[in-house]
């Protein structure tokens, strides 16, 4: 048996063969039958391996066709060449205190708009040329990587104002609103061209800004509201032609530095008016009706429940004068509001409610906003003015309207308002202008003592000091030129008279380019303990995005 079963072993084909031939197992015909169909199957199977290899070899290659003929047809997009400074000087001009960013060649990245007074702006482009009396006013705008010039578009003189940002309806071919002796212009920012131009609404001085209406003539074009400058009167503008809808409107109030175009929740407008008394908000839709123009506009039953039986005001706040309103955001319906009164600030919500109230004395000027703390909302910058030359630097937390940090600084004559960069980091690089106060010096402060600072929420204790700005700023804005890039600011300079003949000059200075020639300047008591290396790393590292 031992050896039987070894034979088995040793050799497994012989043992079915002695089975075929002792009949206990399968036949020799069955065995040569399984050995042929066994070698089909093999063959069968080789076939189809062939083929799947030959298809995938195929995908393969039509894979890598399509990736190198798209990567031919649409290339790699070319990110843009900044320059890090770039300067235009204008001489023997005039300017004015307007500064736009916005995008005006369509390649992502933000350009300048602003306006000037000259003769000409090139050798093609003179007021003679034109047909415009000399010197005229010259709309410009220029390139933010380079500054060269990508249009100019002269205009009648005397310019009074202008308001850019008003793309955001479709269905307008026009994004800049000016006004300037008594015409009222709207041009294409991309292009420069004038879509229309009419003359102001008959005994009405207007100002900015200028209001963006839903349609009220039937034409599927967003409209406009103008409203005069000691906020009397009101008019309504065609969108898609700039002619006047309805008769002016007078409005009972007094004469006050802006007014302010409000959505409520439910999708309603109110202008918001400003009185001895407080803040009041107007329906559109009343001021339509004594317009003369039939529309149909969504009421608030929330807002029209307070709203006077006379005179339709629904009071907002009534504790004391107000003198400016901000909203807190600047992207959809509903924002909270900021209000500037006789005596502090106050923040009223959505729903009309007092949220919180910080009592100062006179405000230099207008507050802008932040993230100096992690909790996603909008911190509130002021400059108090404190006497004695001196003003106070102040960031009140935007939830509860609670210190969070405060400086103080001499008030140098022709500083800018504070401006605020939103970071990666969930907080905000604030600028702001003045003068380091020295002990015992009461003198009045002069513009060569001007310097711009910059203060990191991560370190509370120092401020970052650049080299001061000789010339007289016209206007500032800190911005990104594009989306999560970019920190700039862009500065205007000339004549300290509005108009008045000099020498202009528009610059950019990228923010991080300042950071190593500047000085780390520390205040208060126990300040941070980092050196200033670390501090200048810090703001050096610093990743910038959107708000």
């Amino acid at each position: 048996m031992e050896t039987t079963g070894r034979a088995a072993e040793g050799d497994p084909l012989k043992t079915g063969a002695d089975e075929a031939e002792t009949g206990t197992g399968p036949s020799v015909t069955e065995l040569k039958k399984k050995k042929k169909k066994s070698c089909k199957e093999v063959l069968g199977f080789s076939k189809l391996t062939h083929w799947r290899t030959g298809v995938f070899f195929f995908s393969l290659f039509l894979c890598l066709t399509i990736v190198f003929a798209f990567s031919f047809i649409i290339p790699c997009p070319v990110r843009p060449q900044y320059l890090t400074t770039w300067n235009r000087t204008f001489s023997e001009a005039g300017t004015y205190d307007f500064l736009a960013v916005e995008d005006a060649n369509k390649d992502n990245v933000m350009d300048v708009l602003f306006v000037l007074k000259n003769t000409e702006i090139s050798q093609n482009q003179t007021c003679t040329a034109a047909g415009l009396p000399s010197p005229c006013a010259f709309v410009l705008a220029v390139d933010g990587t380079n500054g060269e010039t990508l249009w100019g578009r002269a205009l009648v003189p005397e310019f009074h104002w202008a308001q850019c940002g008003l793309d955001g309806e479709k269905g307008r071919s026009w994004d800049c609103l000016l006004s300037h002796s008594d015409q009222l212009t709207a041009v294409n920012k991309y292009t420069g061209e004038i879509v229309w131009q009419q003359p102001q609404p008959p005994g009405l001085n207007s100002s900015v800004p200028a209001l963006i209406v839903p349609d009220l003539d039937g034409d599927k074009v967003s409209d406009v509201a103008v409203v005069a400058s000691d906020m009397t009167q009101l008019a309504f503008l065609s969108g898609k032609t700039g002619v006047q809808t309805g008769s002016t409107v007078v409005l009972d109030s007094i004469e006050t530095v802006n007014h302010l175009l409000y959505c409520t929740a439910e999708g309603s407008y109110y202008v918001l008016i400003q009185r001895d008394s407080g803040l009041y908000g107007l329906a559109l839709w009343r001021i339509a009706a004594k317009a003369g123009v039939k529309v149909s506009i969504p009421k608030d039953k929330r807002w029209e429940k307070d709203a006077n039986a006379t005179s339709g005001l629904v009071p907002i706040y009534e504790c004391d004068p107000v003198r400016q309103v901000l909203r807190i955001g600047l992207k959809g319906c509903a924002p909270d509001l900021l209000l500037v009164t006789a005596n502090g600030v106050a923040v009223v919500g959505k729903r009309l409610q007092l949220l919180w109230r910080f009592n100062t004395s006179t405000i230099l000027s207008e507050p802008s906003f932040g993230h100096f703390n992690k909790d996603d909302v909008l911190d509130v910058v002021l400059e108090e003015d404190i006497g004695n030359y001196t003003k106070r630097v102040l960031i009140l937390d935007g939830k509860s309207g609670g210190l969070l940090w405060e400086v103080n600084l001499v008030a140098s004559p022709n500083s800018p308002r504070p401006a605020a960069i939103h970071t990666i980091n969930s907080f905000s690089v604030f600028m702001f202008w003045g003068t380091m106060a020295s002990r015992g010096n009461s003198s009045e402060p002069s513009v060569s003592d001007r310097h711009s600072y910059l203060l990191h929420p991560l370190y509370p204790g120092v401020l970052l000091q650049s080299t001061n700005v000789m010339d007289h700023i016209v206007t500032f804005q800190a911005t990104l030129l594009e989306n999560g890039r970019h920190a700039a600011y862009i500065l205007l300079t000339g004549p300290g008279a509005e108009g008045a003949d000099a020498t202009v000059v528009l610059s950019k200075r990228k923010m991080k380019q300042d950071v190593p020639d500047s000085a780390v300047v520390h205040i208060g008591t126990g300040g941070d303990t980092a050196t200033s290396e670390e501090i200048k790393d810090a703001f050096g590292r610093l990743r910038f995005s959107d708000w």
